[in-house]
């Protein structure tokens, strides 16, 4: 698979939402555990499960950050507080 085909299949693992994503990674799995498949398709399944696996924990880290400081303002309504500008993306 060439680096053309896979930067798109890259962005668009990270668009899916994340039960979707997780639903086509369970999926993946599956196939590959019970179907007798060639290498090449292997392979390229193994691609595409490795791309979900890393944007559903990267969506998983940020909704994980987001109920971290959550936290209740002066009236008792939840608010989201900032990250810190020592924390970035990367960390998480």
């Amino acid at each position: 698979m060439s680096k053309a085909t896979k930067a798109p299949d890259a962005a668009k693992a990270e668009n899916l939402p994340f039960e979707d994503a997780l639903k086509r990674l369970e999926t993946i799995v599956e196939a590959m555990e019970s179907e007798d498949l060639p290498l090449e398709t292997l392979l390229t399944r193994f691609e595409e499960g490795t791309r979900l696996a890393k944007a559903c924990q990267a969506k998983l880290a940020d909704a994980e950050r987001k109920v971290q400081k959550l936290e209740k303002n002066s009236a008792g309504e939840p608010v989201l507080k900032p990250l810190p500008p020592d924390l970035s993306e990367e960390e998480a």
